[in-house]
């Protein structure tokens, strides 16, 4: 890989440091994502004259509803998280709520491209301030204002430029829409100096497969066309390092991921003890593809995309044919299907929810039910119905369980079915109480992504915070100990479905606590159950002892390195 010779205003050899999210090792030179031009120069200025001020609004939304369109469009071609946020993103560019407040400047005469400007800074500030889930889409807004305000300029939408070599993407954040479309084999590395470890670019990394750290101090001052090497096991970004070490080091990287990549399940320790080594998947087309991995089943399928950006709820019968089709995807094999997981930043249309202080502390997963119990119901059926055409027990579960009764309430409507009930530890009351909760259920699943957001009290975008909401955090691994524990008792599995089952070394640790399954991305399942086929469980065990006795992240990622390598 060939580097380029511009100069950086860091020494050469400087090495910065971040939350590892993807690991790999990739070395090339950096390239930034475009911006606009800055709104004094595209903005007229002065005041609409009333006779223009209707057809400037009419403009206004055309151009919001392209965008939209657009968005919408890159959704149904995605798989996966990417999907699903690219969903999520096209409802927020239709969001009533800022389009009414830019619409209402306009008609006060303030032309489009600044009318789109103030709205948006209303709202960025006012989910700033709600901080939480909502805070989260303060980066999602302010790509949609770009899109917009780019294609009320005539402009090429703004973004990730396509390089003409392979190249480390490096960027203060990333929207959902750019990281949903870059190109693995050009976009070889993405660092970014804010977001955390499940943050939406995390995932869709992930996803993709790139080497990735989040949180990089010091990466800003690092210009387009620096040469780099990102190591993201590590959490590194060597400026301008010697070419030959760097090229050793890929290379070095590469021959070991050619090493897993010969692995085809099962999973299993070296000393075979099994586990069970599955992939997460948004709809038909992405399991289709984590066919064509070692992934023994399906451990958490997302049913939001159906629902997103829909005016009216979908049928029972559209809900059974998009069941229907991962389910046949993986005919004989276990899937894990987990009821709807909208509110706070997945807020659905027909249902109504209400205004809340903190969202991400309010009316979300089951918590709807309590509300709008038809949905849940509804919902139900279809995935019953699916099972029943396709011949398979799918088991389902519950995100956002809380307390035993609400695992009861909802194990027994599953029951009711024929279908297996489980419930997804996601709070921290739920693992205190996991021993209670398999009382009623008959499996666990642990999101770690909600579980460290909670656990920590950190905003999981927050990048001052991304050190706490690292799955590495003793007191998470504690819960996850304690949730382990309970199903041992029980005689019951509890699986691992957040993204910390994507990192083949805590991986290990997570097997050494006791967790029956891991569910991760496609794309990291080979790496996972390689590095898994690499180590006894004795020596899982002996690195979640290690880990436990640590008091920081970066202890407990070096206390499970100097046990298993």
């Amino acid at each position: 890989m060939t580097a380029s010779s511009t100069p950086t205003s860091l020494g050469a050899g400087q090495v910065l440091t971040g939350v590892p999210v993807v690991p790999g090792v990739r070395y090339a030179p950096v390239i930034r994502p475009g911006r606009l031009p800055a709104i004094e120069d595209l903005d007229p200025g002065g005041e609409l004259a009333d006779d223009a001020r209707d057809a400037e609004a009419t403009r206004f939304a055309a151009a919001a509803a392209t965008v939209a369109d657009r968005l919408r469009g890159r959704a149904a071609h995605a798989t996966g998280a990417a999907s699903e946020v690219l969903a999520a993103t096209a409802m927020l560019a239709q969001d009533r709520a800022w389009l009414g407040a830019a619409e209402k400047r306009i008609k006060e005469g303030v032309p489009a491209v600044r009318a789109t400007a103030a709205a948006v800074a209303q709202f960025v500030d006012l989910f700033t301030k709600m901080g939480g889930l909502m805070a989260e889409r303060v980066t999602d807004l302010r790509d949609i204002r770009d899109r917009v305000i780019a294609e009320l300029s005539g402009l090429a939408e703004p973004g990730v430029p396509v390089p003409d070599q392979p190249a480390i993407l490096c960027a203060e954040d990333l929207a959902p829409a750019d990281t949903a479309g870059l190109d693995p084999t050009l976009v070889v590395g993405l660092a970014t100096t804010l977001g955390g470890p499940t943050s939406h670019t995390a995932i869709i990394a992930r996803q993709l497969g790139i080497p990735c750290v989040v949180a990089v101090h010091g990466l800003d001052d690092v210009p387009a066309g620096a040469d780099v090497l990102i190591d993201g096991t590590l959490g590194t970004i060597s400026v301008s390092p010697d070419p030959a070490e760097a090229v050793a080091a890929v290379e070095t990287a590469d021959a070991a991921a050619a090493a897993m990549a010969g692995w085809t399940g099962p999973g299993a320790t070296a000393d075979g003890h099994p586990v069970s080594i599955l992939a997460n998947v948004q709809d038909g087309a992405a399991a289709r593809s984590a066919r064509d991995t070692p992934a023994e089943g399906i451990g958490l399928f997302r049913t939001e995309l159906c629902f997103l950006n829909r005016d009216t709820e979908p049928s029972v019968d559209e809900q059974a044919v998009i069941y229907g089709e991962v389910l046949d995807a993986f005919a004989g094999c276990k899937v894990v299907i987990r009821t709807l997981d909208a509110g706070s930043d997945k807020p659905l249309k027909f249902v109504g929810h209400p205004d809340e202080a903190n969202p991400a502390l309010g009316v979300r997963g089951i918590r709807i039910e309590a509300i709008h119990p038809e949905v849940l119901e509804r919902q139900l059926d279809a995935i019953a119905a699916a099972a029943e055409r396709t011949g398979t027990s799918p088991w389902v579960m519950a995100p956002m369980i809380a307390t035993p009764d609400e695992a009861k309430r909802f194990a027994d409507r599953a029951r009711q079915r024929g279908l297996v009930p489980g419930v997804m530890i996601e709070v921290p009351a739920a693992a205190l109480l996991a021993e209670h909760i398999l009382t009623h259920v008959e499996f666990l699943s642990i999101g770690t992504n909600d579980l460290a957001q909670y656990t920590m009290a950190a905003d999981r975008m927050s990048a001052e915070l991304a050190t706490l909401t690292d799955p590495w955090q003793p007191g998470v691994l504690a819960l996850v100990a304690q949730t382990a524990r309970a199903g041992a008792n029980r005689g019951k599995p509890v699986g691992v479905c957040g993204e910390a089952a994507a990192d083949p070394l805590l991986a290990c640790v997570l097997v050494g606590l006791g967790i029956t399954s891991l569910s991760a991305a496609a794309a990291a399942v080979t790496g996972v159950g390689a590095k898994l086929a690499s180590v006894t469980l004795q020596q899982c065990r002996e690195a979640a002892d290690a880990v436990l006795t640590t008091a920081s992240a970066a202890q407990a990622r070096a206390a499970a390195l100097a046990v298993l390598g």
